[in-house]
């Protein structure tokens, strides 16, 4: 097992997240999804809450995948679980996810899905997630900085990580 495979087994279960931090904010939705190394092995996770309860929670993994796959599948998943008359933010630590569906997304489907630069990569998750975010126009899809010791952010680390331990 590589060393990074190592350090990603050590994340924390979801006991130790709630008994570990307090901060943050107690309503939205919170994404995480990562692969160690990259590409290699992977998770993703994603934990709603509405005044610090959770209303639902969910992960999943992948044997071979990368970061931005298992990001993306991630807000996927989070956004197919929000009602679309729903009023909530939508944390994400992936910027490169945040920009796509804020900035880009629009343009590319207006080009036909193409960018002047090449390919999208991961196009099919893309257009996913740009679907479910459009059926959803009061969600707010915001960048949060990893690892910032938000509980909620935490959360969803530890979903995310979750394939990579024994113990949820």
């Amino acid at each position: 097992m590589s060393f990074a495979a190592t350090n990603y087994r050590s994340s924390l279960t979801l006991k130790e997240v709630i008994s570990r931090y307090k901060e943050g904010p107690q309503t939205g939705v919170f994404t995480d999804g990562g692969a160690t190394p990259n590409p290699g092995p992977g998770g993703w996770g994603y934990v709603y809450v509405r005044d610090g309860q959770i209303v639902s929670h969910k992960h999943g993994s992948s044997p071979d995948t990368t970061n931005n796959r298992m990001e993306l599948t991630a807000l996927i998943e989070a956004y197919k679980s929000l009602p679309l008359d729903c009023e909530i933010e939508v944390f994400s630590d992936s910027n490169l996810c945040v920009q796509t569906i804020n900035e880009w997304a629009k343009g590319w489907e207006r080009n036909g899905w193409r960018r002047k630069a090449g390919p999208i990569a991961n196009l099919e998750l893309v257009q996913s997630l740009y679907r479910e975010q459009q059926a959803r126009p009061g969600v707010k899809l915001k960048w949060i900085k990893a690892h910032n010791g938000w509980l909620w952010n935490e959360y969803a680390d530890s979903l995310a990580s979750a394939w990579s331990r024994s113990e949820l």
